[in-house]
């Protein structure tokens, strides 16, 4: 992708910062960040990811190494060296008092809650009481607050929601209703969330801006495979443990179809209960972790998403650039803001398992109608695709730092004339 041109007098581009909770994590958010954050680089855009803490070595996705990496906090073993003396006591002791504190800025509901402790909420209101140039990206709702309320001195912020608003518990949306106007604009992943913020904050900019898949250029399925495939944390929010008992009724009429689950977490071994349970110890399998997900993909014949709700499915578009049509649930929001049901795949009520089974037989059973499907499915796959996606925020961050700096300045030069 090359840099747009520049008109003369334009101001500069501005620096770009990411903030994320855990930039050396493997969830969805990260790894789309990353991809907005190797595509700006690659386009000549000075960029920064900051991590708000870190606990591993390396990163778990691929980044541009013209993309300059930071952490606020590092929790690694032996990472943090306090001053030297009498003070540097005093400070050790009081930073491993202040990390056991819960945080008191954070709402409580926040999902991420649990990893915001009183000492890293203090070193982020440091980190953004400092900044006094650039766009300031944030990430989820916590660093949105965090930021809405101290990134105050001539930073442009930026905030992005990656889950539904309805999602949020009702202190999270209180604060979201309280701080978010102060955002220079709100960016969500589908048009239903931005009709919503739109209601919720009157005279606030949200836009639209879906999260891009890494790349379109995939291998087919040919769909022959007698494989299912879902991915996702073991988590409550991706509804395995609807999934898992939706598959048992299958057993009986298609005992040569398998299901594979790729994904970690802290519900794997619930989920492994039920796959016993069930007995369905040849038929679905826990895989764990892959970082070739497309190489599996690629086996499958069809995606499942089970997701109880999400923000914009990922994996799930990804699976559909692989021509795997979908059957999965149709949760708030994500699966229906991306797919026609009939035409790339099939919906069913959010938390029905037995609505579920029945699509799933159905797409099992008909080799043609996955096929057909799959097709489609490429072709909404390509409006998710790097160069589709984007240029709109390249098109974003040079308006609103054109706003700020190119629409002061004409001021100024209008006074002095």
């Amino acid at each position: 992708m090359t840099p747009p041109p520049r008109t003369a007098g334009a101001p500069a581009r501005p620096k770009v910062r990411y903030l994320l909770l855990h930039a050396y994590g493997r969830g969805g958010t990260i790894r789309t960040v990353m991809n907005q954050a190797n595509s700006l680089a690659s386009a000549g855009w000075d960029v920064e990811l900051v991590s708000a803490v870190r606990r591993r070595d390396d990163l778990q996705f691929p980044l541009d190494e013209r993309v300059a990496v930071s952490t606020v906090v590092d929790l690694r073993e032996g990472a943090y060296t306090p001053p030297p003396g009498l003070r540097g006591r005093w400070e050790e002791r009081r930073r491993a008092r202040l990390l056991e504190q819960p945080a008191r800025l954070v709402p409580a509901g926040e999902f991420g809650y649990r990893c915001f402790s009183r000492w890293l909420e203090r070193q982020l209101v440091a980190y953004l009481s400092g900044l006094r140039d650039g766009i300031l990206v944030t990430t989820r709702p916590a660093l949105n607050l965090l930021a809405a309320e101290h990134a105050t001195n001539g930073v442009v912020r930026v905030a992005q929601e990656h889950m539904n608003h309805g999602t949020h518990r009702p202190d999270v949306q209180r604060r979201i209703r309280a701080c978010y106007p102060r955002f220079d604009t709100v960016a969500v992943l589908t048009e239903r969330d931005r009709e919503e913020y739109a209601r919720l904050l009157p005279g606030t900019r949200v836009v639209r801006i879906p999260n891009a898949v890494h790349s379109l250029d995939q291998v087919p399925t040919d769909h022959s495979a007698k494989i299912a495939v879902a991915a996702g944390r073991l988590a409550p929010q991706k509804g395995f443990d609807l999934l898992i008992p939706a598959w048992a009724k299958l057993v009986g009429a298609h005992p040569d179809w398998q299901l594979w689950i790729y994904g970690s977490g802290e519900r794997k071994a619930e989920l492994r209960r039920l796959i016993e349970e069930h007995h369905l110890y040849n038929h679905v399998f826990l895989m764990g972790h892959t970082d070739r997900l497309d190489d599996e993909l690629a086996k499958a014949s069809f995606y499942v998403p089970s997701s109880r709700f999400e923000g914009l499915p990922m994996v799930m578009i990804e699976a559909m650039s692989h021509a795997l049509p979908v059957v999965g649930f149709d949760c708030p929001t994500g699966p229906a803001d991306v797919l026609t049901h009939g035409v790339d795949g099939l919906l069913v009520p959010p938390e029905d398992p037995d609505a579920l089974a029945d699509a799933t037989g159905r797409l099992m059973g008909d080799e043609a109608l996955r096929a057909e499907m799959g097709v489609a499915a490429v072709l909404t796959a390509s409006s998710y695709g790097p160069d589709a996606v984007h240029p709109r925020w390249e098109a974003l961050f040079t308006e609103l730092h054109h706003r700020r700096h190119g629409g002061a300045a004409g001021a100024a030069k209008g006074q002095h004339a």
